[in-house]
């Protein structure tokens, strides 16, 4: 099956769970292509077999990159299987209100874009100091430390459970049959 991979990445943690996807796919004999969505323009998604769209959430919201690509895409994504990899720090944890808030920020972006996910993987993203200005860093090791998260000035922290993701990967393209289409 042709399989596209297309991600918005913010400070570079979404790019890799989207590599991570597309070579996990690609050793299961699935040609893939890899794509960030700003560089998606007149793409022609009846060619492929389905879709792992990935992007991550920052202040309360995602991409406007992936925004953007999803809302001129979603009759053509809605032809095919689809996955959404919403990455988030809050993802890792299991806050209740945390929780609530990602569920919020998803069906926002589904009103937002009119498009539904076939399925949708919550992925724990990364803190990832080496990528922050100044005050995004003081930023973010405040919410570190809000959360009980110890956190080293400039060292990067990474959340995502690879193992996890790819389970759910492997069962979402376990679901798939390649599409019939016409002559």
């Amino acid at each position: 099956m042709l399989l596209l991979v297309a991600y918005a990445t913010t400070d570079g943690q979404t790019r890799k769970i989207a590599r991570f996807a597309a070579d996990r796919l690609a050793g299961q004999g699935h040609g893939v292509e890899l794509l960030n969505v700003e560089d998606a323009e007149g793409l022609d998604l009846s060619r492929f077999d389905g879709a792992i769209l990935a992007g991550s959430l920052h202040a309360g919201g995602y991409q406007k990159a992936l925004i953007r690509f999803v809302s001129s895409q979603r009759a053509a994504l809605s032809e095919i299987p689809t996955l959404f990899l919403a990455v988030s720090l809050s993802a890792a944890g299991n806050d209740p209100d945390d929780w609530a808030g990602l569920n919020r920020c998803l069906a926002e972006f589904q009103s937002e874009t009119g498009w539904t996910p076939g399925g949708t993987e919550h992925v724990a993203g990364a803190f990832r100091f080496s990528e922050y200005d100044f005050f995004r860093a003081w930023a973010m090791r405040r919410i570190a430390d809000q959360k009980g998260e110890k956190v080293e000035p400039g060292k990067d922290k990474e959340y995502t459970d690879w193992s996890a993701l790819a389970l759910a990967l492997d069962g979402w393209v376990k679901g798939l049959a390649p599409r019939v289409r016409g002559a």
